[in-house]
């Protein structure tokens, strides 16, 4: 089991790692989405070790500074606050929807 040393020096699993920024990244996308002038709202935000690292306009920023600043891809995350994601997509394929 991978284990990481946080800036206070707990140790925590990538899993334990990956639910506190399940809970961090909801808790901006439902300010984003129910606060117009939340600084994340329209954002894509930029989470490391369970804090907001950056706040940009775009993915590619956002991942540029992810990259810079963590070497392990597994510890980057990032979450586009204004996005619905409670919505259900459909994704249809070519022949699935016959005549």
């Amino acid at each position: 089991m991978s284990r990481i040393q946080d800036e206070d020096g707990a140790m925590s699993t990538l899993e334990e790692e990956r639910q506190q920024v399940r809970t961090l990244g909801g808790q901006i996308n439902q300010d984003a989405r129910s606060n117009p002038n939340s600084p994340y709202a329209g954002r894509v935000v930029g989470i490391l070790r369970g804090q907001v690292v950056v706040v940009a306009d775009t993915l590619d920023e956002v991942a540029e500074a992810l990259e810079r600043l963590e070497p392990d891809p597994q510890r980057r995350y990032f979450v586009d606050a204004s996005a619905d994601y409670d919505i259900q997509h459909h994704i249809w394929t070519p022949g699935s929807c016959r005549e």
